[in-house]
């Protein structure tokens, strides 16, 4: 779980659409670890009666991908098919306890059917994976968290809503854990595990004359429901902790509420929070998911125009000092931008970290000969 790459890989995954007055972007990167261990899910349009509804989810895997990419695929069906769902008015507004009972159920459900895959029943797969997910009503948002993913909700331009994220040190998890005979090192369960909650991990999850709530790791959802402001709801962001390791809420908030006014392209904006992450020093894999309601921000030509100036001032920052000095690598540059250009504004919560791919595009096309010019 702790191996890294020799150096990125940021080749990007986007998927992007649109229904129910949603309109969402998502990016995902595998960046320095050596496996690409995180999945996702977007859905407009539930199955049965719920074609009003819409769900999205992270799920952030770990010591392998198995059980990450089985929750991308059965969380959602895990859910709709149980009672409470199933017995759901489409025309009224939902009963919240029935829906928090439904969708506990569905992921306790999932995690008991996983245990029968082959190569995790037998023990060669011991992989696992955080959850958030975000179920969308006519007339209220639902967060579903499991582990250290997160999942923030941004109203009249700040957080109105984060979830919680599950660690082994919070008085409530090490309690549990404690009680089901484990113990609490170096921030982990037994020293190993970094998560208090997920989905798979069963090496944690068999203790005797204990419900699956109760043991050393537990697959129960933390749910919060809020209802539906139509006139200030403007995003809800789920990423997983390879993005909330170096923003936070409000960093992350704050970014994505300027880029959205510079790009009405959601996938885009999405790389442009993996790429600042990226180069705030994440060292994980990363996936990100906006899902904008009808009074997110919308494209303002001043904010683009003001966008475009910084640019080309970085571009020409960047070239005149190849030009004096041909040899510089790339961290002095970024250096030398970052005091050249202390006073212009940058982007809030990315900072110029946000612009570090420009200034890595300028340097390549600077310093690549001719051949590589032709490759």
């Amino acid at each position: 779980m702790g191996a890294f790459l020799d150096k990125p890989k940021t080749d990007k995954v986007n998927e992007s659409g649109h229904g129910n007055g949603l309109v969402y972007g998502l990016s995902s990167m595998q960046g320095w670890r050596i496996e690409m261990e995180d999945a996702h899910c977007a859905v407009t349009g539930l199955p049965g009666n719920l074609s009003k509804w819409s769900f999205f989810a992270v799920f952030d895997g770990h010591a392998g991908a198995r059980i990450s990419a089985y929750c991308a695929e059965q969380l959602l069906n895990a859910i709709v098919e149980t009672d409470d769902f199933c017995n759901l008015d489409p025309e009224d507004a939902p009963p919240l306890d029935d829906v928090k009972r439904g969708i506990t159920e569905g992921f306790l459900n999932l995690d008991c059917r996983m245990r029968q895959i082959p190569e995790v029943e037998i023990g060669e797969d011991k992989s696992g994976s955080t959850a958030v997910c975000v179920l969308i009503s006519p007339s209220h948002i639902f967060f579903a968290n499991c582990g250290d993913s997160r999942g923030v909700l941004v109203r009249g331009g700040s957080v109105a809503l984060a979830t919680t994220d599950h660690k082994p040190v919070n008085p409530g998890e090490r309690d549990r854990i404690q009680k089901a005979g484990g113990s609490v090192m170096i921030q982990r369960v037994n020293g190993s595990l970094a998560v208090s909650r997920s989905l798979g991990d069963f090496e944690y999850k068999n203790v005797s004359n204990r419900g699956p709530t109760e043991q050393l790791v537990s697959p129960e959802p933390e749910i919060f429901a809020i209802d539906r402001d139509q006139a200030a709801d403007q995003f809800v962001v789920l990423a997983c902790d390879g993005i909330w390791d170096v923003m936070s809420n409000e960093e992350l908030c704050n970014f994505v509420l300027h880029r959205t006014r510079v790009s009405d392209n959601l996938s885009h904006v999405c790389n442009e929070v993996v790429d600042t992450c990226l180069h705030k020093g994440s060292r994980d894999n990363m996936s990100v998911i906006i899902i904008a309601f009808d009074n997110a921000p919308k494209v303002d030509p001043e904010a683009v125009e003001a966008d475009k100036q910084l640019n080309e001032k970085i571009v020409k920052t960047v070239k005149d000092k190849m030009e004096a000095s041909p040899n510089l690598d790339l961290m002095q540059l970024f250096s030398h931008v970052k005091e050249k250009l202390q006073d212009e504004a940058m982007p809030p919560g990315g900072g110029l970290a946000s612009k570090i791919p420009i200034i890595e595009e300028t340097h390549k096309s600077l310093t690549a000969t001719p051949d590589s010019e032709n490759n």
